[in-house]
C-alpha cells in the first residue's frame, strides 16, 4: 500500500488507514507456520485446532506509533519466557474473537479496554501447537496504567511500529526439530527476542498492511 504523504507512515493513523483497507481474502484462508514449512511432519498429523486471539497493541505516540508486548512468566509450563502479545484461549462464553483479545490483555498486564480501540482483524495464523490465532488490531490511547498479573507475564514492553514494520528486521532462521529443518522468524529488539509465533504474526501484519 502507498503511504499518503500527509500522514506519518509509522503513526497509529496510518496504521488505521492501511488497516482498514480490505485486502482479501478472509474465508478458507489463513497465514500460519506451515506457510515457510511446507510438507513438514509436524503439520502431517489431523487434529482439532484449539481457537485462540491476540491483541496487537498499536500505541498512539504521534508521528511514531509503539506495539505493547509481553514477556511471558518464567513459571508457565507452556513458552516460557517467550515474548508474546498479548491473548489466549476463546472461552465459550467470549461474544467474540475481539472480546476474548481485550479480556486477556486485561487480565495479563491490566491495559483498560476504554483506552482500546479496535480497529479490524487479519486472517487467522495457524500455530504448529495446534493453534487457529485470531489476531486483533487495535490502537491504544496514551494515559493507561498497566498491571502485570506475574502468574502470566514477566513484563510488558513497546517496540516502535517503525521497527516491526521494517523487513530489514524479519530474519528466517531454521534449527532441526525431529530431524527436520524447522523455519522461523526471528526479530531480536534490544535484550528481547521476538520469534516463533509472534514473529510470524508480526510478519502477516506486515505482508497485509505494509507490503
Amino acid at each position: 500500500m502507498i503511504a499518503d504523504a500527509g500522514i506519518a507512515p509509522f503513526s497509529a493513523e496510518d496504521f488505521r488507514r492501511r488497516a482498514s483497507v480490505d485486502r482479501g481474502p478472509h474465508e478458507n484462508f489463513d497465514y500460519g507456520d506451515h506457510s515457510f514449512n511446507p510438507g513438514h511432519p509436524r503439520f502431517l498429523e489431523q487434529r482439532t485446532l484449539r481457537e485462540a486471539a491476540v491483541l496487537i497493541p498499536v500505541v498512539d505516540h504521534g508521528s511514531e506509533a509503539s506495539v505493547i508486548l509481553t514477556k511471558r512468566a518464567e513459571t508457565l509450563s507452556d513458552h516460557k519466557g517467550q515474548v508474546a502479545f498479548p491473548g489466549g484461549r476463546i472461552d465459550p462464553t467470549d461474544a467474540s474473537p475481539e472480546a476474548t483479545a481485550l479480556r486477556e490483555a486485561q487480565e495479563e498486564i491490566g491495559l483498560d479496554p476504554g483506552h482500546v480501540e479496535v480497529i479490524a482483524r487479519i486472517p487467522d495464523y495457524v500455530s504448529a501447537s495446534g493453534y487457529r490465532i485470531a489476531p486483533v488490531l487495535s490502537i491504544v490511547r496514551p494515559g493507561f496504567h498497566l498491571m502485570i498479573n506475574p502468574h502470566e507475564v514477566d513484563k510488558a514492553f513497546e517496540v516502535p511500529l517503525r521497527f516491526l514494520m521494517d523487513p530489514a528486521n524479519h530474519a528466517q532462521e531454521s534449527r532441526e526439530y525431529n530431524r527436520q529443518l524447522w523455519t522461523y522468524y526471528d526479530m531480536p529488539y534490544g535484550e528481547q527476542r521476538i520469534w516463533g509465533v509472534t514473529a510470524g504474526i508480526i510478519r502477516t501484519v506486515y505482508e497485509r498492511l505494509y507490503l
